[in-house]
């Protein structure tokens, strides 16, 4: 009888709870920011966009009047999506310093953002940094493990918002087909690329002048000539580029002693710091490569970059882009695989490097 009577109290408050989150025509949402970027943060979808005053300790708070579903979450220098719907009541915690690792929420409605936090930080380990250049069978392997992973995940939280597990569940059924289908766009992208840059490969490379080492002094192209040169071309807000540096260091560790230079060109110029500062681009520059003891040849080039003739002829529109270079620097390939790519190494040993 007890055990009745304490289930029908159970049942009595959840009803009372979700006739009070339905009552409320408005959401809400605080939160506390360690090192701010900015002093306001942006809730945005495609159709809504609503900027919210950050004080100087780094709080903030708001309501405001929402449709069910996901929001993008933007502080200024990254973002995170998060899921509102009218009577909640969201409380965000988030260090900069470590922006994806420590956002979290409490309050009414907080497990369903914490799912969605949670689940991007999985993803940015459970997909290999080169899956699409994988032959079609461990290709096939492996997305069937990932599509695995995050169904178990999602059924571990069923405690979020009926519609978005829905949602999810929806998409994760469509996961393996879709990803499929991005393999063959993705492989015909590649053909087409290399086509784009085939009219690059025997020419002479232009040259960079005199770019920042981060030992001392600068460094340029000519310098280098010799040896094969492997550059790797990056910025620290560049997450796909950081992905990138462990197998950068595999293969810098595998090729040490041989006919290479191994050469990271960073063109951070103030994105994803505070004020889109340059100088602390510059400082975030160093530190990382500090805190992940890369090595190499550790060049910045900063808003140099931008107008110099290298990056012009490369044609380079984003990050992270490979380039590998011969010892009479002549151009062996403008658009080299990633240090995560298996084909790397194929285009190394066609070198007899």
């Amino acid at each position: 009888m007890k055990k009745i009577i304490t289930l029908l109290c159970v049942l009595s408050i959840i009803a009372c709870k979700e006739k009070i989150e339905e009552s409320k025509d408005y959401a809400t949402i605080s939160g506390q920011i360690t090192d701010k970027n900015s002093d306001s943060v942006v809730l945005r979808t495609r159709t809504y966009s609503k900027t919210i005053k950050v004080n100087e300790d780094g709080t903030f708070r708001d309501t405001l009047k929402v449709e069910a579903g996901r929001y993008n979450f933007y502080d200024g220098g990254e973002s995170s999506n998060l899921y509102l719907r009218n009577g909640y009541e969201l409380s965000m915690t988030l260090d900069t310093k470590m922006f994806d690792e420590t956002i979290a929420y409490s309050g009414i409605g907080a497990e369903s953002s914490n799912y969605l936090a949670k689940k991007s930080l999985m993803e940015e380990t459970i997909y290999p940094p080169s899956l699409y250049d994988f032959e079609e069978d461990d290709f096939k392997a492996n997305i069937s493990k990932i599509n695995s992973e995050l169904t178990t995940f999602l059924e571990n939280n069923k405690d979020i918002d009926s519609a978005l597990y829905t949602s999810e569940k929806s998409e994760l059924d469509k996961f393996y087909d879709r990803m499929l289908d991005n393999y063959t766009k993705q492989k015909e992208y590649e053909k087409n690329r290399a086509a784009q840059f085939a009219h690059l490969i025997g020419i002479s490379s232009p040259t960079f002048e005199d770019y920042e080492n981060y030992k001392g002094g600068t460094t340029s192209l000519n310098d280098l000539k010799g040896k094969y040169v492997y550059i790797d071309i990056w910025a620290t807000w560049c997450g796909p580029c950081v992905r990138e540096i462990p197998s950068l260091k595999e293969i810098e560790k595998a090729y040490h002693g041989k006919n290479i230079e191994f050469v990271s060109i960073s063109t951070d110029n103030g994105r994803g710091y505070k004020d889109r500062s340059f100088e602390a681009s510059k400082e975030g520059w160093k530190k990382m490569i500090t805190e992940k003891e890369m090595g190499g040849i550790q060049l910045f080039a900063g808003d140099v970059w931008r107008l110099s003739e290298f990056q012009k002829v490369y044609d380079v529109k984003s990050i992270p882009r490979f380039i590998l270079i011969d010892p009479e620097g002549n151009i062996v390939n403008g658009d080299a695989p990633r240090p995560s790519s298996p084909k790397l190494i194929e285009l190394f040993n066609s070198q007899s490097i």
